[in-house]
């Protein structure tokens, strides 16, 4: 058997305007330039944020803001599904694929139920591992319950931290949602949609990983 595993935001739900929206909040909330703090928020944990944007202010306090900004977001925001997530998740067979996320599992299932999306059996999320990406530890999490062996997963991701951490597992990892492929994908999409017969056909078909 065969097993897909999912990164959730730029993945299969659109939520740029979401991040971008809470962390100019949270930026304005202590005075800060919104658009460096998101800069630094794009590529960096949020205690890592915080250590660089926020030195001067109390980590968990900046921790306990952005929580509740986010879970407010969850509530009253507006999500977008990225075209083919329904039709490629409603497809799959129950137990053959995970959500790997950066997130928090009750923020995902609020955003899920949001957008019609299946929430599936595993969901791999902040609170379930000490080291998040890009260290392999989620994915390999991900495999473990789902009981899959690595070599048979396919990690499905649009963001560099992403990618390596289903490299590291010595999973295939595929790229989507982006113009430029990135470094390290086995195989490119500029889009989930265009993405959607190839993950099908790697759950069940013949084997088409995309390697060389």
């Amino acid at each position: 058997m065969k097993y897909v595993l999912f990164d959730v935001d730029g993945t299969l739900i659109d939520a740029v305007s979401n991040q971008r929206r809470v962390w100019e909040t949270w930026a304005r909330h202590h005075g800060l330039d919104a658009d460096e703090v998101y800069r630094v928020a794009l590529r960096t944990r949020p205690m890592e944020t915080f250590a660089q944007v926020a030195a001067g202010h109390d980590p968990s306090a900046c921790l306990a803001l952005l929580h509740e900004l986010e879970d407010e977001d969850v509530r009253s925001g507006a999500y977008t599904a990225f075209h083919g997530a329904s039709e490629l998740l409603h497809g799959l067979p129950p137990g053959a694929w995970a959500l790997v996320t950066s997130n928090y599992e009750h923020r995902v299932r609020g955003r899920f139920e949001r957008t019609g999306l299946p929430v599936p059996e595993v969901i791999v999320d902040a609170a379930a591992v000490a080291e998040g990406k890009p260290s392999p530890v989620p994915y390999l999490q991900a495999a473990a319950r789902l009981g899959a062996e690595p070599a048979d997963c396919l990690v499905i991701e649009d963001a560099p931290s992403g990618v390596r951490s289903g490299l590291r597992a010595g999973m295939t990892v595929w790229g989507v949602n982006a113009a430029a492929a990135v470094e390290g994908v086995h195989r490119h999409f500029g889009s989930l949609r265009e993405a959607v017969p190839h993950i099908m056909a790697w759950t069940c078909g013949p084997r088409a990983d995309g390697r060389p």
